[in-house]
């Protein structure tokens, strides 16, 4: 059982936000978080900006979510410093359940980035100039995580991302399931250390 559904690969069309410091008070505003759960916050994502009238939640028709052929698109092409702000976790989950399988920024607020490994979306950086090529192209676009690269209109464009958060984004594990990717491992240390040092294991469980 996995933690989400593996993204080795993601393929779609690219939403074109590219803003810069978008914050997660921007990507999920504190009003729309009324629950501790992963679900229900896809019609809160960037809702100061996504309605002209946020209560009666009427879309509004420029904003880039709202284009049409937009809906449910599974790239999000961002400016520098994507997911600065506050530590909620609520950002990422209103992207994933609205669609979004990867974003693409020249840089990332730290926390986010982490949230986004352990929920599913793949954190992907790149230069200013490849997002607005990326931008300026209506076709398809192809984030190939265990490539590293993003192909579009004939062109890869390859990026880094640490083998750990390769993994758990291909494999959908969250810290807990990486772990026991180990476990025999673990397991046998234990015997050792219990055999090496057996007073420290008096009272435990064989």
């Amino acid at each position: 059982m996995t933690a989400f559904p593996p993204v080795p690969t993601v393929t779609g069309r690219a939403i074109a936000l590219v803003r810069p410091n978008i914050d997660t008070d921007a990507i999920i505003p504190s009003r729309w978080m009324r629950g501790t759960g992963k679900t229900g916050l896809a019609d809160g994502l960037f809702a100061a900006w996504r309605y002209v009238d946020e209560a009666a939640r009427t879309p509004d028709p420029d904003f880039p979510l709202n284009l049409p052929g937009n809906a449910g698109a599974p790239i999000l092409l961002g400016g520098p410093n994507f997911g600065c702000g506050s530590s909620r976790e609520h950002a990422v989950w209103a992207l994933h359940e609205w669609g979004v399988r990867a974003v693409i920024a020249p840089s990332f607020a730290p926390i986010f980035r982490a949230n986004c490994v352990r929920n599913g979306v793949i954190p992907v950086e790149l230069p200013e100039d490849a997002i607005a090529a990326l931008s300026a192209d209506a076709g398809e676009v192809t984030v190939d995580l265990l490539a590293g690269e993003v192909r579009a209109a004939g062109r890869a464009r390859p990026f880094a991302i640490d083998g750990e958060a390769r993994t758990m984004l291909a494999e959908g594990l969250d810290a807990i399931d990486l772990t026991l990717k180990n476990a025999d491992s673990i397991a046998s240390w234990i015997d050792r250390d219990r055999a090496a040092r057996p007073w420290v294991y008096l009272g435990a469980a064989a």
